[in-house]
């Protein structure tokens, strides 16, 4: 179930659709209802602050819920907490500011995501730095696609001691044409390589940052 239908909601229950997933998407302008309706498995039009409406929609018997409202904290919140009331299972919110995010991890939310925020400090890491993807995994810990720094090309990774010089770990390689394979202790890098690395969030930006 995904509540609220802005750019964030809209993109979130069309992408679980087209994954196969039976979507129940809520919004309350029946104007974006009518527009994504026979795109999305099914969409309703409701007040989800109504608690009576919920239940009409069957949202008690949903085992996981998104809070996607993009405007209107009090709405937000408010939806939330009426879902933690139903006892749904795993409850995802997005938040605006670090405020409402902590507001929602009281009241019981599961899951609090900064789309508009995360987003940003993203692109912010690709385009200052030479990382080709970033991807946060948590608080400390990060993946990141890249090109191999110049020390370790042509040397067995088993023997670059990267690991306990940098604090990463090259998870797997692409040479040019052809796909990503698991890299070993025998892996060589190459020029034109892209290689995937793990680790915390400093080592892997202090690696990425390598000529």
């Amino acid at each position: 179930m995904v509540i609220g239908l802005g750019r964030f909601g809209s993109s979130l229950a069309l992408e679980l659709t087209r994954r196969g997933t039976e979507v129940l998407a809520i919004d309350n302008n029946p104007k974006t209802v009518q527009h994504l309706a026979g795109s999305i498995t099914h969409v309703a039009t409701a007040d989800a602050t109504d608690l009576e409406a919920l239940r009409q929609l069957g949202v008690p018997d949903f085992y996981r819920a998104v809070v996607a409202i993009g405007t209107g904290l009090e709405a937000s919140i408010l939806t939330a907490a009426l879902l933690v009331e139903m006892e749904i299972e795993d409850i995802w919110a997005k938040a605006i500011t670090k405020q409402h995010g902590q507001i929602l991890r009281r009241i019981g939310v599961h899951h609090v995501v900064f789309p508009d925020n995360d987003m940003g400090e993203r692109v912010a890491r690709l385009v200052s730095g030479r990382m080709l993807d970033y991807m946060q995994v948590d608080d400390d810990f990060a993946l990141c696609k890249t090109r191999p720094p110049r020390e370790y090309v042509g040397r067995p990774l088993g023997e670059s001691n990267l690991r306990r010089k940098y604090g990463v770990t090259v998870v797997a390689v692409k040479s040019p044409n052809e796909n990503f394979t698991y890299a070993t202790a025998d892996t060589e890098l190459s020029y034109g390589d892209v290689i995937l690395i793990s680790g915390r969030t400093d080592d892997v930006e202090r690696f990425a940052e390598l000529p």
